[in-house]
């Protein structure tokens, strides 16, 4: 039974996480040219496929490109696992967040929808269901109208509750944050505050603070939808004060409480975040 699980399990490559800071782009990609210098076979490919992304983040897709379509030909001898990196990679030089909404043309998002659907079928025959959850979590910017995005959502969450790999596992809270965005964007408020707060019970386990500061907005945020509004400024005032106490703000939070202080007639507390609103940072 052993070897059986050893030929089903998918294979080891190098490990991404410890290269990447999305806060430090460049430096990302000084790392993974680093690593690239004494790395052969898939390994070698994974790290372009990363090299690229962190062009596309930068917003130089044809560069991105560039780099994906160089290293094609020898993707025939490679794992799943490097070909649904390309895959994925080569979707979001056609749509992603780095894209402004309006530029994604029809033929972009024909494209980005092929490269993203397949890099999903071959994570799954991969048994690599992270990568997988990245694929299907992209089609939001291809389909990009709620109920849509809804139904991908949900069926990236599938893959994450059913599967017992920690890559899977971690995609949960973010998933749930997507539900529950596209179930308040089609009105449909107490499905999307249970969503939200599932999502505050993972990131509170997790220990990423920013993380949880955002969930718990967005549970602000629909009790808001609900005309919850005293819940409402509770989150958002505890909020303000996490904020304050590390010595940051948060522009959001500020326009969340002017919006619930105008909606209890306090004219002086909705001017006064209105103030701080326009004085924070964007």
């Amino acid at each position: 039974m052993a070897a059986v699980f050893a030929l089903n399990a998918p294979a080891r490559a190098i490990d991404l996480a410890p290269l990447w800071n999305f806060s430090d782009v460049p430096g990302s990609e000084q790392r993974f040219r680093d690593a690239l210098a004494t790395t052969t076979g898939d390994d070698a490919l994974i790290l372009q496929t990363q090299i690229a992304r962190t062009y596309g983040l930068r917003n130089d897709f044809p560069k991105a490109r560039e780099i994906l379509h160089g290293i094609e030909p020898q993707l025939a001898f490679a794992g799943a696992e490097a070909r649904a990196r390309h895959a994925l990679e080569l979707g979001r030089t056609y749509a992603s967040a780095a894209h402004p909404a309006a530029s994604i043309e029809d033929e972009a998002k024909t494209r980005a929808r092929a490269a993203f659907l397949a890099a999903h079928d071959l994570a799954k025959t991969g048994q690599l269901d992270g990568l997988a959850i990245d694929a299907l979590h992209m089609m939001a910017f291809v389909d990009t109208k709620p109920d849509q995005q809804l139904r991908w959502g949900e069926r990236a969450l599938e893959i994450a509750i059913e599967s017992t790999q920690p890559a899977a596992k971690r995609w949960e809270p973010s998933l749930r944050n997507n539900i529950g965005y596209a179930l308040h964007e089609l009105g449909r408020y107490d499905e999307a505050l249970a969503e939200f707060r599932r999502a505050v019970v993972l990131r509170e386990k997790s220990g990423d603070a920013a993380a949880l500061r955002d969930a718990r907005w967005m549970e602000a945020w629909t009790l808001r939808a609900l005309k919850r509004v005293d819940d409402a400024i509770a989150i958002q005032t505890k909020l303000e004060t996490e904020y304050a106490s590390s010595g940051t703000t948060n522009r959001g939070v500020f326009e969340e409480l002017e919006l619930l202080y105008r909606a209890k007639g306090d004219a002086a507390m909705a001017g006064r975040y209105a103030e701080r609103k326009d004085a924070a940072p964007r």
